[in-house]
């Protein structure tokens, strides 16, 4: 007999009363944004904790709550290795890259490539980002889509449409501060949400968690550990570690999603414990979305009439969420569902903006226009944004399951991305055409390798960033080095600076500021 809906006239009522709350929320904390600094940076008043619940909110998409279950569900428990990432990206870059942010009266992160090596190379990097950035938040627009459509019934359109005009309206009318606050909220939210749902599957699967681990077990789904070195190996312990490291340093350091929050904090020390804070909440938090996966694969393997009807793997929590949960708790899910994306595309369309408006539209050289007019021109890049990447959701399902197209996206422009800032801040030597040739070397070495051999997705970031800084580097010895200005933007040039008696701060705020 085929699964029935436990969907009922309260699940609508109870998720959409979030949908509107958040909207109230987000309005009513912005408030009226009257300078370009407020609406984009939130006055670099933001508190560290909100900041380091919003850096995980804007990463921790639909994607994860989706696709992070599917997972396990259909392989094992090997990419948990990726929490090693976090292990080493956290340090780096809060002792390493943050101080190069932080502190310079930057909006993005690509105002500090020009200061390091020259303004192409800044906005070939922030394109690079707008690029890669639209495609993920398309694909984080596309994840809700797949279980509200699967559970009320609707067109799969309606729903990326109405939810994306709905996150770039609060958006466009609170700036910074609205996403900081209703990612706040969201985010307990969607903690909630994936609670009830590992609670509710461990109970219904023959003797509770034990049990569950026991056929799990069987199925090879609690499989943590593969060290073969064949790179074309789908997930190995090696691929998960070490892409993870690289993968994490992408969404860290590259990324003006992460990198707004940093700067819109009051300090350097308020930043760092932002980014802290969100590594204490990553790592858990990605083993209850895997282990998730792993009771749904027991609960399923003891009633395997209960499969029928699910017709693709990202689909798996849809399915569980809408025949098997009583309502209104899958209401409950689906306002869960919505805050991890509207945390997400919020985020993301305002560090879009940010990055149009800081490193192409706004310059020095043009005379300044009011600040009424620039946070009017901010709200028609945030809309225009909103808008490109739900146009965008309607097609971005051809990727493959969501964790491998988040993964690809994050690889292919994002390590050689990466690349520029390693050669940046880590190598005196290093010059703009130098860097320049390393960043086209890069991505043309990581397209190459995704289309063209058959090494595993988790590779991607790690191979474009070792290239982007082997040929950048080899390249900038064949052409004259830096000036010392640059190089004090450099981790070695500020030590040196140090060393010679010049207070740091002085080379790193040698150059015009907003």
């Amino acid at each position: 007999m085929t699964p029935q809906s436990t969907f009922t006239w309260m699940d609508p009522i109870m998720f959409g009363v979030y949908f509107i709350a958040s909207i109230l929320i987000g309005i009513s904390v912005g408030g009226r944004q009257r300078d370009l600094k407020t609406f984009l940076l939130a006055g670099n008043q933001a508190h560290w904790f909100v900041l380091g619940v919003s850096i995980i909110a804007g990463l921790f998409s639909g994607i994860s709550f989706l696709g992070a279950p599917a997972e396990t569900f259909n392989h094992n428990l090997i990419y948990l290795w990726g929490a090693v990432g976090y292990l080493i990206a956290t340090p780096l870059t809060s002792f390493v890259f943050l101080p190069f942010f932080h502190g310079q009266n930057f909006y993005t992160a690509y105002e500090y490539l020009e200061h390091r090596f020259d303004r192409r190379l800044r906005r070939l990097s922030s394109a690079t980002f707008i690029f890669r950035a639209s495609l993920w938040l398309a694909l984080a627009l596309y994840a809700p889509a797949l279980i509200i459509s699967e559970m009320m019934g609707i067109p799969l359109w309606i729903s990326i449409v109405v939810t994306g005009l709905c996150t770039t309206f609060y958006t466009c009318v609170g700036g910074m501060k609205a996403v900081l606050y209703t990612d706040m909220m969201q985010f307990g939210v969607m903690i909630l949400g994936i609670a009830v749902i590992f609670g509710v599957a461990v109970w219904r699967t023959p003797g509770g968690w034990e049990g569950a681990w026991a056929i799990a077990e069987a199925g090879g789904r609690t499989r943590f550990f593969d060290f073969s070195f064949d790179p074309t190996v789908r997930m190995t312990v090696w691929g998960a570690a070490f892409g993870g490291i690289f993968t994490s340093l992408v969404q860290l350091v590259t990324d003006q999603i992460s990198v707004q929050r940093y700067l819109a904090a009051a300090s350097l020390g308020e930043a760092r414990k932002a980014l802290w804070l969100k590594f204490a909440l990553t790592v858990p938090l990605m083993a209850l979305f895997y282990l998730t996966g792993l009771i749904l694969y027991a609960f399923y393997q003891s009633h395997p009439g209960m499969l029928e009807g699910l017709t693709a793997p990202d689909r798996l929590l849809a399915h569980f969420v809408n025949l098997q949960l009583p309502s209104p708790l899958p209401g409950l899910i689906v306002a869960a569902l919505l805050a991890a994306t509207m945390s997400t595309i919020s985020a993301g369309i305002n560090s879009l903006t940010t990055a149009t408006m800081m490193d192409f539209i706004i310059d020095e050289t043009r005379p300044n226009t009011s600040e009424a007019g620039k946070v009017r021109n901010a709200r028609i890049w945030t809309f225009f944004f909103g808008a490109l990447a739900t146009g965008l959701g309607l097609f971005i399902g051809r990727l493959g399951t969501l964790i491998e197209a988040s993964v690809k996206i994050s690889g292919l422009l994002g390590g050689p991305l990466l690349g520029v800032f390693f050669l940046g801040i880590l190598s005196r030597r290093a010059n703009s055409i130098g860097t320049l040739i390393g960043l086209v070397s890069g991505m043309l070495t990581v397209f190459i390798v995704t289309f063209c051999t058959p090494i595993s997705f988790m590779w991607y970031a790690a191979i474009g960033c070792i290239t982007t800084c082997l040929v950048g580097f080899v390249a900038s010895l064949a052409s004259a080095p830096p000036d010392d200005r640059q190089k004090g933007f450099s981790f070695m040039g500020r030590r040196s600076v140090a060393r010679e008696g010049e207070p740091q701060a002085a080379v790193l705020s040698d150059s015009p500021s907003r």
